[in-house]
This record gives structure tokens, C-alpha cells and sequence, in this order.
């Protein structure tokens, strides 16, 4: 498949995410993301924290074989490597798994163990910001699972738009659907989703910054509790 901007300037890829966020605010998600496929082509990827595969199963559909980028950070729930095997095994998909540029052990040597209880951000920054970046390089645009509904900070979620730090379009295709949009998605299609989600999960990161909501939380309450913290850094 050929892709239309590939070489387009960032000033055009932002105009056109603007344009396309517009067009495609009431569109379905699998058109929102063949549009992505047919604009980008394999300059096109789909990112996934493996908390379920919903947005790769729809991008596959789209565009078979699609690469879907995966953050091993090192700190994750066995649950969630799991969950990935799983994923590249029966999906038609390429997962791509990311590691930070330094083992647990380099970062503990460098900064001192459990740098997640002292600098969660500069954690986050080193594990899962910066390899991102580097794993995205080769891409034009790229696919998240964001939620308008998941928290305040994700509130305003473009269903496209621009990621002006990293001079990609950025595309969230699920962003205005509900959790019972997704329960009747996983179950339509037999969506494989990580086990932790039926044993008080309601959003899974790493193993050390995340616990089980309790009732009338919001999904993400249970990501760095009992902190002002509520975003890794992958969005903003």
C-alpha cells in the first residue's frame, strides 16, 4: 500500500489531522482508521498497553498484518506479557515490542532502586516515554485506545489530531466509545483482553504503580494511588 504523505512537512500533517479530527468526530471507528490505513499506509501504527487488543483487532481488519507497538517496560503484570504472546499468536497483526534503553538493573545502578516510588515520572520518562519516541520514528501516524470517558484528562480526545511533540497525526478511533462499547466489541468478536480486568483491574500499567479500583472509582483511579499523578507521559 502505498501512503500519501509520506514525505508531506509537519505543517500539512497537522493541518490535515485538524481536518480529518473534524471530518470524522461522528465516524465509526473502523472508518476512522481505514482512513488512517489509506492515508498513511505502513507508516501507520497501532500502539497497545495490552489491556486488551480491541483497537489492533480493528485496525487489522483495515490493514492486515498492521504493526502494533508494545512497551515492555520491564515492571509488567506476567498477565500482560501474556496477553501479548497471545495477541501476536492468533491476530493478524506484527507486535513490535519496545525496551527502554536501559535493563532495571542499569536504571536501579545509575538511579538508585525503585525509582517508581521516588520519581514516578522520571520512570515513566525513561521506560516508557523515550522508547516510544524511538520506536515511533519510522512512523507518520499512530493509533491509540483512548477514551473520552476513561478520565478528566482524556476528556477532550480527538477521535484524530495532531501530537505536536512528536510530528505525528494521532489517531483514536475508540475515543468516543463507553465501556459497554467495548464489552459488546470484545464479545462480537471473541477480543482477546487481559485477565487482570476480571480480578478488579479497571486499567493496567506496571505491576509496582497500579492496584484494583475499588467501587465508584473512576477506571483510572487505581494508576498511581494515592498521587497527583494520572498520566504516563505517552499522552501529553
Amino acid at each position: 500500500m502505498t501512503a500519501l504523505w509520506d514525505e508531506a512537512p509537519a505543517e500539512e500533517l497537522a493541518a490535515l489531522a485538524r481536518r480529518a479530527g473534524r471530518d470524522l468526530e461522528d465516524a465509526p471507528a473502523l472508518e476512522i482508521l481505514r482512513w488512517a490505513a489509506e492515508t498513511f499506509g505502513r507508516g501507520f501504527c497501532v500502539t497497545s498497553s495490552m489491556e486488551d487488543a480491541v483497537v489492533a483487532h480493528l485496525a487489522s481488519r483495515v490493514l492486515p498484518g498492521v504493526d502494533v507497538v508494545f512497551l515492555d517496560t520491564g515492571y509488567h503484570f506476567p498477565e500482560t506479557i501474556g496477553t501479548r504472546d497471545a495477541v501476536e499468536a492468533v491476530m493478524d497483526v506484527n507486535v513490535l515490542t519496545l525496551t527502554p534503553r536501559r535493563t532495571v538493573a542499569e536504571q536501579d545502578a545509575e538511579h538508585g532502586p525503585r525509582l517508581y516510588e521516588r520519581d514516578p515520572d522520571l520512570c515513566c520518562a525513561l521506560r516508557k516515554v523515550r522508547p516510544l519516541e524511538d520506536g515511533l520514528a519510522g512512523y507518520r501516524a499512530w493509533a491509540t485506545g483512548l477514551r473520552r470517558d476513561e478520565s478528566p484528562t482524556r476528556a477532550g480526545t480527538p477521535v484524530v489530531g495532531w501530537d505536536a511533540r512528536r510530528g505525528k497525526v494521532k489517531v483514536s478511533p475508540i475515543a468516543r466509545w463507553s465501556p459497554d462499547d467495548v464489552a459488546a466489541y470484545v464479545a462480537e468478536h471473541g477480543v482477546l483482553t487481559n485477565p487482570l480486568l476480571t480480578d478488579g483491574y479497571a486499567s493496567v500499567g506496571c505491576a509496582p504503580c497500579t492496584r484494583r479500583v475499588r467501587e465508584g472509582e473512576d477506571a483510572r483511579a487505581g494508576r498511581w494511588a494515592g498521587r497527583s499523578k494520572t498520566e504516563c507521559g505517552l499522552h501529553g
